[in-house]
């Protein structure tokens, strides 16, 4: 593959986990590629051996200034961005009732801001170019909701899902594509070394501490597999069409369909007392049986 054939990359949180994984895998694809990380030089180690298809760029995401530098230097170096990737992000673990503000905020600052000040930074160069796919790195928890203990890290997931729906519907016209990817629990740091967990109260423990036993604190660890996760996130960006959301591992396909049907069979039980509420429709409506959804 020569370099006019080759895509370019761009990836923030490319130090390990799911960012490290793609980084290899594009490059294993025969692309290039921006890896951006706070540590650029563990990515100068992990990867020099392919030599100029790699720029490793210090980039701190919550910071907007930072966002357009690194931005403007992928474009300088290479000529374009075809594939970016908002991978960088983390959690900690805290009741809402007894997280620290700060904490909470900071999460959010990286989660969600974090994606739009890079996203934003890169707009105007997808947009001339008449290109690109945009990959937003979320969760399955961003889709279904409810875990406790990461209020924070799934807030801001949700956020980036409807911030990426708008996306999507503005770029479409300039060629820009826009994939939501929502993973399940993948072997990489993220509910390791990344996570904090804070003191959980006794009130919390059912719920809470609960979670955080059975699946931060599991000895089997997570099934899935991130450099397979890399690689299908590779060959989905070549397709002609992608997913407006890709799902990766088996329980997030589950708890997706789950929800779903939840979801439907609600808005079904309560459809005559939700059209109630305009003008043009019978009113009052009866409310469903208690024990339906």
């Amino acid at each position: 593959m020569t370099p006019q054939d080759s895509q370019v990359w761009f990836i923030t949180g490319s130090s390990r986990g799911l960012g490290h994984a793609l980084v290899a895998a594009a490059l294993q694809a025969g692309d290039r590629v921006v890896a951006t990380a706070r540590r650029p030089e563990v990515l100068a180690e992990a990867f020099g051996e392919h030599g100029d298809r790699v720029l490793p760029l210090a980039l701190d995401v919550t910071s907007p200034d930072a966002a357009q530098k690194a931005v403007e230097q992928a474009v300088t170096h290479f000529g374009r961005i075809d594939v970016l990737v908002n991978n960088a992000g983390y959690a900690n673990v805290s009741p809402i009732e007894t997280v620290e503000d700060d904490d909470f905020r900071a999460q959010f600052e990286t989660n969600f801001w974090g994606v739009y000040n890079v996203t934003k930074a890169a707009l105007p160069s997808l947009r001339r170019q008449g290109s690109g796919t945009v990959v937003q790195v979320s969760s399955v928890g961003g889709r279904v909701g409810g875990s406790p203990g990461i209020a924070s890290y799934q807030a801001a997931k949700f956020a980036v899902d409807g911030f990426s729906r708008v996306l999507a519907a503005e770029t479409a016209p300039f060629g820009v594509r826009v994939m939501v990817v929502e993973p399940s629990g993948f072997a990489t740091d993220w509910a390791g070394s990344s996570m904090t967990v804070h003191a959980i109260p006794d009130a919390y423990d059912e719920t809470v501490g609960a979670m955080n036993r059975r699946v931060r604190q599991s000895t089997a660890g997570a099934a899935g597999d991130p450099r397979r996760a890399a690689e299908i996130i590779v060959r989905t960006v070549r397709r002609d069409q992608v997913p407006s959301h890709l799902l990766l591992g088996v329980n997030a396909v589950t708890m997706a369909q789950d929800y779903s049907r939840r979801q439907l069979s609600e808005a079904i039980a309560w459809e005559k007392v939700s059209r109630s509420a305009d003008f043009s429709e019978p009113y009052p409506a009866q409310l469903p049986p208690e024990g339906r959804p």
